[in-house]
């Protein structure tokens, strides 16, 4: 394992607020590196969104739903896992149907959090540039370089020092505690839907009234009168057969002459 450098990120993270960095240098007796990391939460909080639609059209798994607010959504390629309930039932996509009614619930919750990370180094001096970096001798007998940060303090012996107080030699121990708040955001999906109800269906043992037009009256028939009306006199008549008779006996006269 590579022991924790103490270089100048360090402080660019802290004025940054990603974290926050403690060195403390104190006497120690004997050689050992330890890393050590804690993760503290914080209160979560839960926000609830609710989106509704309506199915207009399924073509294969392609989804087109008009939203509560009346926007068309064109949702391509849903996925064979996804699952919609449906009175207790978990229906896929080929199961939904036009005009079914969709709820989707988000649950989002984010949780702060702060990740405590601990590194310690214990080690002999074996060389030290001040103020900018010091070489220590582990327990395992190599050497390891550390960067100083700014402005950094010693205690040696009860004395406090900075980098120009350590000599060759002596034993100390340098502890770096990083704190890195952060926040965790989860988010929890359920769909759930409702079928379009289906059509009333038609009252039983009820008539039905036709309107029929009553026919016609027959026209009354023309009864015949008894006598016809009386139109003239037979006197023209008679003399027609008078003039018929008389053509005719000239007729034969004429016939017995000539034979």
């Amino acid at each position: 394992m590579d022991s924790p450098q103490l270089t100048r990120t360090v402080v660019h993270r802290l004025l940054a607020g990603a974290g926050l960095v403690f060195l403390v240098f104190v006497v120690a007796s004997s050689a050992q590196v330890q890393t050590e990391s804690t993760t503290t939460q914080g209160q979560a909080s839960h926000a609830i969104t609710v989106e509704r639609a309506e199915v207009v059209m399924v073509e294969g798994n392609d989804l087109i739903v008009k939203m509560e607010d009346g926007q068309i959504r064109h949702i391509a390629n849903v996925p064979e896992s996804a699952r919609v309930e449906v009175d207790g039932k978990q229906l896929g996509i080929h199961d939904v149907k036009p005009g079914m009614k969709l709820q989707r619930t988000i649950t989002t919750t984010t949780t702060p959090r702060t990740i405590t990370t601990v590194q310690s180094v214990t080690g002999k001096v074996w060389h030290v540039s001040p103020p900018s970096s010091v070489i220590l001798t582990l327990e395992n007998g190599k050497n390891q370089s550390f960067k100083i940060p700014k402005g950094q303090k010693f205690t040696v012996d009860g004395q406090t020092v900075d980098a120009f107080g350590l000599k060759k030699g002596m034993k100390i121990s340098a502890t770096k505690v990083v704190e890195v708040p952060e926040t965790v955001v989860s988010e929890e999906k359920r769909l759930s839907g409702k079928l379009p109800p289906a059509p009333p269906p038609p009252p039983a043992d009820v008539p039905i009234l036709v309107a029929a037009a009553e026919p016609a009256p027959a026209p009354a028939a023309e009864s015949a009168p008894e006598n016809l009306p009386k139109t003239g006199s037979p006197l023209p008549l008679i003399g027609l057969l008078g003039l018929l008779f008389s053509g005719t006996s000239f007729g034969m006269r004429m016939l017995r002459r000539s034979s």
